[in-house]
């Protein structure tokens, strides 16, 4: 199932230079960069945000593919077999425009998961570019990917290790318009002044940077293959200017995405319910994805200990060493159902997936 990238050994010995070239290209005096894909320009409400996604009828299926980064370590590794079970659980069930599952492995080398999930390896970027910023190798793999994979579909979802499909997700974009979830910390107004190094003024009002990373997004295919390389780029030239990397921190490359998006004039249906966070998202009814980024800890009367160490506790931090073992304790009673949906998913995947070690 896996297959491996073309080692670019020209381009990662020239990338810095490659970087200041290319960088200095979308935010110099020339002429803007083309706005091949032109869509929605709102001006600075948010209005256009979808609380109730709907499934949208239609006469033929518009697949996508679901497209996911990961390392070769154990935290990574045992996150995407959990996704992966539950992406085939859903992928052929009405209402699904999933198409294929490729796990984009940036480690540089294959690892034990290339049988069991559809695998390209992709180079990593060369030691010390990342300054231990891992996730600055995302859009150097998707770049690879983009250039060497045959990829059927027109559409590309682009989702994480730590997602899980709670039922079939459709094809939410719209022709040249993207789908994805608003993130409430993305705050282009908030940080105009740091974003015009990026966003010139020449390229339009700061309102047309949507408050978004690059996950969970479904972007047309041609989209994504112009995004990915200025993606790259405004990554690392945000990541080494020293005033935006402490302004962004662990969102910089969300920030990146958003702007490299808008700068192909590329904009974004915002889809409120693609996807939820417990424990600050309680109810799964609405949604697609769960995305269990934080830590879930609670007191046996299920009231939630924010801050503190939890009598009862799901935190995927906790197993970055050894995956959770089989059957996790449910949560107590008065848990919110999305906690409850997650952990009794994160059981069932486990108790399917052959050989699985904790």
């Amino acid at each position: 199932m896996g297959f491996r990238g073309k080692f670019f050994f020209p381009i990662l010995m020239t990338l810095s230079l490659f970087l200041i070239i290319r960088y200095n290209y979308i935010v110099s005096d020339d002429p803007p960069l083309r706005q091949e894909l032109p869509g929605r320009r709102a001006a600075s409400s948010r209005d256009d945000v979808i609380y109730s996604v709907k499934t949208p009828s239609k006469k033929t299926k518009r697949l996508f593919h679901t497209a996911v980064t990961a390392t070769d370590s154990v935290y990574s590794t045992w996150q995407c077999r959990v996704m992966y079970y539950w992406y085939n659980r859903f992928r052929d069930e009405p209402g699904s425009d999933m198409g294929g599952y490729t796990r984009i492995l940036h480690s540089g080398r294959p690892d034990g998961l290339m049988d069991e999930i559809p695998t390209f390896v992709a180079d990593p970027l060369p030691s010390g570019v990342d300054k231990g910023y891992v996730v600055l190798n995302r859009p150097w793999a998707f770049v690879q990917w983009l250039q060497q994979a045959h990829i059927e579909e027109d559409y590309i979802l682009m989702a994480e290790p730590d997602h899980i499909i709670v039922k079939p997700i459709p094809n939410l974009a719209r022709g040249n318009l993207a789908a994805a979830f608003p993130f409430f910390y993305i705050e282009p107004k908030k940080y105009e002044s740091v974003l015009r190094k990026f966003f010139p003024k020449e390229n339009g009002p700061i309102s047309r940077i949507d408050p978004i990373g690059n996950s969970p997004v479904i972007v047309t295919k041609n989209a994504l293959m112009k995004i990915a390389p200025t993606w790259m780029n405004v990554s690392l030239a945000m990541k080494n200017d020293p005033q935006t990397d402490k302004a962004f921190g662990w969102v910089l490359e969300m920030y990146a995405y958003a702007v490299s998006s808008a700068l192909h004039g590329v904009s974004n249906i915002l889809h409120k319910d693609f996807m939820i966070q417990p424990p600050w998202d309680t109810e799964t009814k609405n949604t697609f994805i769960i995305h269990y980024t934080y830590g879930c800890d609670f007191d046996m009367k299920g009231k939630m200990m924010v801050g503190k160490i939890g009598e009862w506790r799901f935190d995927k931090r906790s197993y970055g060493s050894k995956p959770p073992p089989r059957n996790l304790p449910l949560p107590p009673q008065g848990v919110p159902e999305s906690v409850v949906t997650l952990v009794t998913m994160v059981n069932e995947a486990t108790a399917n997936i052959p050989n699985w070690e904790s």
